[in-house]
């Protein structure tokens, strides 16, 4: 279901639908045939572990759209974190009620406000609440940009950006978080 890495780091383009136990159990988590000694399964899986809880906070409210990137599903032997985004209604992000539902699960996590970004010693740049506390940033995408631009200067949207490596914009895969069964 995974294919290996490309030779650059990074996974061929294309769309890669996992399940959290099958991407679990993938080598991005294991490490498993990457020929790595240093390979850091302990930290992603907690990631892992902290991903499942966010995203089962989101399907709570109908969320099911839910894509997973950045220098997690990459050869990398320890990610920073995992990036991610999921879509949603502009009507229930823009009014506020996304946001609230959220947190009523979750007190104080989720927030996009730039308000809210505070300051981290293990980081160059000030985090959400929801990095500082599970390591795992996910957007919500209702059809804006994502703040990111092609080499051309043209504004992406979180699709697009995420389906491209910041270090040269190459083409590169994403995973989808697909749901266990039908039944789930």
């Amino acid at each position: 279901m995974l294919p290996e890495f490309t030779d650059d780091g990074i996974l061929p383009p294309g769309d890669y639908p996992l399940s959290i136990e099958q991407l679990r159990n993938s080598y991005l988590v294991t490490g498993a045939g990457l020929n790595s000694t240093s390979w850091d399964k302990k930290w992603r899986a907690l990631l892992v572990d902290n991903l499942e809880k966010m995203t089962n906070q989101l399907r709570t409210f109908g969320i099911s759209n839910i894509f997973i990137d950045g220098s997690f599903v990459e050869r990398k032997d320890h990610p920073n974190d995992i990036d991610g985004y999921f879509e949603c209604p502009l009507r229930y992000f823009a009014s506020g009620k996304l946001e609230k539902d959220l947190n009523l699960l979750d007190p104080g996590v989720w927030t996009w406000s730039p308000k809210s970004l505070r300051d981290n010693p293990n980081s160059a740049k000030r985090q959400l609440p929801m990095w500082l506390i599970y390591r795992v940033e996910l957007y919500p995408h209702y059809g804006q940009p994502a703040g990111l631009k092609d080499k051309y200067g043209n504004e992406l949207q979180f699709p697009s950006a995420f389906r491209q490596s910041r270090r040269d914009g190459k083409p590169k895969g994403i995973v989808p978080l697909i749901k266990e069964s039908q039944n789930d």
